[in-house]
């Protein structure tokens, strides 16, 4: 199978999945039987489409030289991706553009037509589940495309996949979970007697945070990602307006020293408990699951009431186990959950 694939956002996380798609494709075809021709792509300078197919390898070559879509034959410059899918054919879609949390950007308005047209999404970009996760539901639904997006919650943590396809006839009681990375790192700096400013500064030496860090630090990201999670694995439809939202700026280096010495953690914790969703600052006991999140770690607890307590644990620096979920994702959409036919162990 021949999937003809549009890759919208040529960041970080797409770049990464180029990477995998270039690596895997002899093990993709091996195992799943299938490949992804690449006959679109776009950035923010516009959309570049190529009959003949893209190779991921050269997209990411150039790329990383300093490429845009305009330095690539076919390009459309001012021209919507999405009138142009009907008429290339397109079956996929990897959405990774920037992320917009007000309107959903470009990135709401191609899942849109994508799926009114029957194309398939993979989503990287919050945004749009955020912002309108029951109507791309409902439209998938009709047009009988595909759409799935278990990279917008905790990179390679497969999240989402556990709670809506493994957990069968179960009900998810409580869920709790640290799900921002970048807010850890600095809570982990300043438990080494750290200020917050030196921390935050830190990591934005390091880049891993941005130079306007407010959507990790007050805890706007978690909180999206607590409302993607809820409004898919619990059945809900919450907003912003439901979560309660803390964020990280008021802890200081001296509140953890003194948890510290009472064998106690300060974690930023999202929760969704008896219909109340929260993000804040947390003392934890250090012998709590969610303690055990170090630096660049994630963690989500999940309560059921026939599978037990659930925890699972992520170490994930770079985007590269984000845009393996998006590949995930696709595979689930064309050829299903199976088992590969060989598994191989790198020692």
């Amino acid at each position: 199978m021949k999937i003809k694939t549009a890759v919208i956002g040529l960041g970080h996380v797409n770049r990464c999945l180029l990477a995998i798609l270039s690596a895997k494709s002899d093990r993709l075809l091996r195992d799943h039987g299938i490949s992804f021709d690449i006959k679109m792509i776009a950035d923010s300078r516009g959309v570049a489409i190529n009959a003949d197919g893209f190779n991921p390898a050269e997209l990411l070559l150039r790329k990383s030289a300093g490429a845009t879509t305009a330095d690539f034959v076919g390009f459309r410059d001012a021209v919507p991706v999405e009138s142009l899918l009907g008429e290339n054919g397109i079956d996929l879609i990897f959405e990774a553009s920037p992320v917009d949390l007000r309107t959903g950007g470009p990135g709401l308005r191609v899942a849109r037509a994508a799926l009114q047209q029957g194309i398939s999404v993979v989503l990287a970009n919050k945004g749009p589940v955020v912002l309108a996760l029951r109507e791309l539901q409902a439209l998938a639904e009709r047009t009988g495309a595909g759409l799935k997006f278990s990279a917008t919650v905790c990179g390679g943590l497969p999240v989402i996949n556990i709670g809506r396809r493994d957990m069968i006839a179960g009900d998810i009681l409580r869920i709790r979970g640290i799900f921002n990375a970048t807010s850890n790192f600095i809570l982990d700096e300043m438990a080494t007697g750290v200020s917050y400013s030196d921390a935050l500064a830190e990591a934005q030496r390091r880049g891993i945070a941005e130079a306007n860090p407010s959507l990790d630090v007050d805890g706007w990201d978690t909180a999206n990602k607590l409302i993607i999670i809820v409004n898919s694995l619990l059945d809900g439809d919450i907003t912003l307006a439901d979560v309660d939202v803390t964020g990280i700026s008021d802890v200081s280096a001296e509140m953890i020293a003194t948890e510290a010495e009472r064998g106690n953690v300060i974690k930023l914790v999202a929760s969704a408990n008896r219909g109340r969703f929260d993000v804040a600052p947390r003392i934890l006991p250090r012998t709590d699951f969610l303690s055990q999140c170090r630096g660049w770690e994630m963690g989500v607890e999940l309560h059921t009431d026939i599978y037990g307590k659930n925890y699972y644990k992520l170490w994930e620096r770079e985007p590269t186990p984000t845009a393996a979920s998006m590949l995930r994702d696709a595979v689930h959409i064309f050829v299903g959950f199976q088992r590969p036919t060989s598994r191989s162990l790198v020692g």
